[in-house]
């Protein structure tokens, strides 16, 4: 293969979609993810020869160790991107212990299982990109999603445990966490509720896709060489902390 390969967990639609298109742009041939049959004939369609997807269910650890054979027979990856993940919101006295544990298994651990299954690689080509995408609640917190707050704080500290511990190789790991991003899932919402979401964000604005798309390619590029550990927020001022 004469082109680095990507791979992005969760691509099917929202901002797993874009970032993987905009790797392709980058010039990268993207390995992406779906949970369903449907979901990687829809992310193949708009790849094309620039990329394929495999199913992948990562609360499942036979489901994640499958999947990463099946992309290093495509060769050495370059870059991931931990995008996948689940919502079970509701208010923690009602949250089912199966709640806590399906989003803690498959947003926190399963980051863990496909990390750890192209890390060799890596540092065998001593080289790589691992880039997490994580959350602004995960700073902030959230009412209603205690377990997805909690996972996502979790892979910010993942993520600076391991810049520690790969960095001698080469390797540099990071976390994006966007704030409200206009996707399918805020189309849904009625125009009170959305006003009263951007009462709080600077900008007066949701984010795009695109704009989370697009400091994931500048942390794979060359140009992010130096940064590594990090969590970049792009929130539109949500949160400045």
């Amino acid at each position: 293969m004469d082109k680095k390969i990507a791979v992005v967990t969760g691509a099917s639609r929202g901002i797993g979609k874009a970032i993987a298109s905009e790797l392709v742009e980058a010039g990268y041939f993207v390995i992406a993810s779906a949970t369903t049959v449907n979901g990687v004939e829809k992310i193949q369609s708009e790849l094309g020869e620039s990329g394929t997807a495999f199913v992948l269910d990562l609360a499942n650890k036979k489901s994640c160790s499958d999947f990463c054979s099946s992309v290093i027979a495509k060769g050495p990856v370059a870059v991931l991107v931990n995008n996948a993940g689940v919502t079970k919101d509701t208010l923690m006295l009602r949250m089912k212990d199966s709640d806590w544990d399906d989003v803690i298994d498959t947003n926190l651990s399963g980051t863990f299982r496909i990390t750890k299954g192209f890390l060799k690689g890596m540092m065998k080509q001593r080289t790589g990109r691992v880039i997490n995408i994580s959350s602004v609640v995960g700073s902030m917190g959230n009412p209603g999603q205690t377990n997805y707050c909690a996972s996502k704080a979790g892979v910010e500290g993942f993520t600076r445990s391991l810049a520690y511990e790969i960095g001698s190789r080469n390797i540099t790991v990071n976390a994006v966490a966007p704030g409200f991003i206009a996707t399918d899932m805020t189309d849904e919402l009625t125009e009170d509720q959305k006003a009263n979401m951007m009462v709080n964000i600077p900008l007066g604005r949701f984010g795009e896709a695109k704009e989370i798309a697009k400091t994931v390619s500048f942390l794979a590029s060359g140009d992010a060489a130096y940064i590594t550990g990090q969590v970049l927020h792009v929130n539109g001022g949500l949160n400045m902390g």
